[in-house]
């Protein structure tokens, strides 16, 4: 078959327009009605005093005012941005850290490839029963401080509320480390390895081949990871909800809990519809800086 007689047959081939304007449209039209419409619904809900059954009243502005006196909005703010530094920060660097440990196609590293990615296959209140029996007054971890002799340092981790939020967050890294792991190890393997090759033949150690090579490289990668795990954490409710809900005395509250105990237990929702705007504000205001600053550095660059 000639090459004329090959062109002729791809120009045959043509995609009628409606279908063309049916791909795009339906799945716009899925995202309006079940995205776009209920969150400018939820914006203009947060103007109002409504318990979701009488008649809704405005109040102007009056519930964001509101949330600056509230005591347990400002410690769930708090325990929110706890929980992006702890959660984000250990998350990036422990699923970088085992990505580079397991890039390499070697004898068995798809085993331990496999144990790191498990626990994303668990859903989160199943992960939270886990860790739930595990931080028990009565639980593994307790046992295994008795048998060490350090009787002193147990305790009801879940209800003390100095560890509750630390110990929730042990939950959730278990549970994300290898989903990040995935992620850079397709990033990594994606580098081109004749820049790796050449900075080791100049002597490069490793530690400058990482700091200057390599990290350099994975920066739309980065930019990926960090945006998923800052809406991770500002999402994060189920493994919360499960182990504490919120408790003790309001030590593990995020706002997403908050959001969810002010609508549903305290039936404040237009309240309720305010911390959620607060929620996307932080997770617009996170991102578009990092984007900002990615992209002045890759201009400067």
């Amino acid at each position: 078959m000639t090459t004329a007689s090959l062109a002729r047959g791809r120009r045959r081939i043509k995609v009628p327009q409606p279908l063309v304007l049916a791909l795009v449209l339906i799945p716009f039209l899925v995202e309006a009605v079940g995205v776009f419409w209920p969150a400018f619904q939820g914006v203009a809900l947060s103007f109002l005093h409504w318990n979701g059954i009488g008649a809704a009243t405005s109040v102007a502005a009056q519930n964001y005012v509101d949330l600056l006196s509230d005591p347990i909005f400002l410690t769930s703010l708090k325990n929110t941005a706890i929980w992006i530094v702890l959660f984000g920060g250990i998350s990036f660097a422990a699923g970088l850290g085992v990505a580079l440990l397991f890039k390499s196609e070697r004898r068995g590293v798809g085993i331990y490839r496999t144990v790191l990615f498990l626990p994303i296959v668990f859903s989160l209140v199943v992960t939270a029963l886990i860790w739930g029996a595990f931080f028990q007054p009565n639980g593994v971890l307790n046992n295994i401080l008795d048998d060490v002799g350090l009787h002193s340092w147990t305790r009801a981790w879940l209800g003390d509320s100095n560890t509750a939020l630390y110990a929730v967050i042990v939950a959730a890294l278990w549970r994300e480390i290898g989903y990040v792991m995935v992620l850079f190890i397709a990033g990594l393997k994606a580098l081109d390895p004749s820049v790796q090759e050449a900075a080791r033949v100049d002597g490069a150690t490793k530690w400058q081949r990482f700091r200057h090579v390599t990290f350099p490289q994975l920066r739309s990668v980065n930019l990926v990871v960090l945006s998923v795990l800052i809406i991770d954490s500002l999402r994060s409710f189920d493994i919360v909800w499960a182990m504490t809900k919120g408790g003790p005395y309001h030590s593990t509250e995020l706002l997403s809990t908050y959001m969810f105990s002010t609508a549903f237990e305290g039936h404040a929702l237009g309240y309720a519809s305010a911390i959620a705007v607060v929620i996307f504000v932080l997770a617009i205001a996170v991102i578009v800086s990092y984007l900002v600053r990615a992209l002045s550095e890759e201009k400067d660059s």
